[in-house]
């Protein structure tokens, strides 16, 4: 049995995961901060800003977790969440282009954001006061709760001011909070191990799974990216490849944590699949923050990435095909037929960007932004087509 425990299926929710993704952030920001202020290492701050921006999102956009509260999931908070998530994608990719605003959001999602959580913990009924009638693994949720608010605005207010303490002072607080972070995730693992029924889905208006919802933020990040990359090519703009293959490590880091869908196919997330997600985690992070340290190498992975998953989903969809060739069939519903064109193209892009970050001027620049912003579209049309078949399958349910 131990000797496979590597291979076993690994219980993480997904509210989880995007505290560890987050943790880890903090956590080798703090670490990384140390060389930065000695001048051994250079700094991108729009990269680690974006990147917590399109994790505030993820929050609300798959979890109805604000920076203020808990909120029911509607069409409104997913505008606003995704809005955020374009602000993030953007800050990351072009240098200064939203001047303060990133800034701005990320003190108010910290400071005030903090200041909230924590009344809200306290005054709250099904929070302080239930919790600390069950317990002491909830007294440590209350602890590690009250740390990571506390912590929280103490960041805000160093992100407002950043001259408020010394670079290695505030590389030891953002490390402390980090850790805060990824103890936080390790209570409510302990807690939704003995208490299922604590592990509470958020109300919502929309029907947007978790994976449909990192679907969804995908398409806008490979659309954003495609379309930013034309007057980029032109040099009309600043660019940080850095932080642009930083953040598509993390958004695949975050698939693989949550669903186990690894860049070259679903997988079942074992915690192997979860060592290697968080591996992901890191690079991509360390790439955003500090820029052309990993260009080379990441560029080379995810292109390779890129051509193995488009050569093996369509591998898998022409065997599929060959295997149900012979079956006799009625007509295809055309919804069927949309869904397996726009496989088939997204594979296809996949393959065609891959082999463009591993042979370079093999593709236009302009042509590659073309590329990536069809490739989003796609992921997008196809988010619409499941949608589509959902309502099918239970208008089929109602009738049968």
């Amino acid at each position: 049995m131990t000797k496979h425990r590597i291979l076993d299926k690994a219980d993480i929710s997904f509210d989880q995961v995007i505290l560890l993704v987050a943790g880890m952030t903090m956590l080798m920001t703090g670490f990384l901060l140390f060389p930065v202020s000695a001048g051994i290492l250079p700094y991108y701050e729009n990269g680690l800003y974006g990147l917590l921006l399109f994790i505030f999102a993820l929050q609300m956009v798959t979890l109805g977790k604000t920076p203020f509260g808990d909120m029911r999931r509607s069409k409104l908070l997913l505008a606003v969440g995704a809005a955020i998530a374009s602000v993030g994608i953007v800050t990351c990719f072009v240098p200064e282009i939203f001047n303060q605003i990133p800034r701005i959001l990320l003190f108010l999602c910290f400071g005030p954001g903090g200041i909230l959580l924590l009344l809200q913990m306290f005054f709250l009924k099904d929070k302080f006061r239930s919790w600390i009638k069950h317990g002491e693994i909830f007294r440590k949720l209350i602890f590690s709760c009250s740390t990571v608010y506390v912590l929280s605005v103490l960041i805000g207010l160093l992100i407002w001011k950043q001259d408020l303490l010394t670079t290695p002072i505030t590389a030891v607080v953002v490390l402390i909070y980090g850790a805060a972070i990824v103890y936080l995730a390790a209570v409510l693992q302990k807690i939704y191990y003995l208490y299922p029924e604590a592990e509470r889905k958020c109300k919502s208006d929309i029907e947007l799974s978790d994976d449909r919802a990192m679907i969804l933020l995908t398409g806008i990040f490979m659309v954003l990216l495609g379309v930013l990359l034309i007057p980029v090519t032109f040099g009309m703009l600043p660019f940080s490849g850095s932080a642009q293959l930083g953040l598509l490590m993390v958004i695949m880091a975050i698939q693989m944590l949550a669903f186990g869908n690894t860049p070259v196919g679903a997988s079942t997330r074992s915690w192997l699949v979860v060592f290697a997600g968080l591996l992901f985690a890191a690079l991509g992070i360390v790439s955003c923050i500090i820029p052309e340290i990993l260009v080379s190498h990441l560029t080379f992975l995810i292109g390779v990435l890129n051509i193995l998953s488009g050569v093996i989903s369509l591998g898998k969809m022409c065997i599929s095909f060959f295997q149900k060739a012979g079956e006799p069939r009625g007509p295809i519903p055309t919804v069927l037929v949309k869904l397996y064109a726009a496989q088939l193209t997204m594979n296809l892009l996949s393959i065609m960007f891959g082999t463009s970050m591993i042979v370079s001027d093999l593709i236009p620049g302009a042509v590659i932004g073309v590329i990536l912003a069809a490739n989003g579209g796609v992921l997008l049309y196809l988010l619409h087509i499941l949608a589509l078949l959902d309502k099918m399958q239970g208008v089929k349910i109602k009738t049968a």
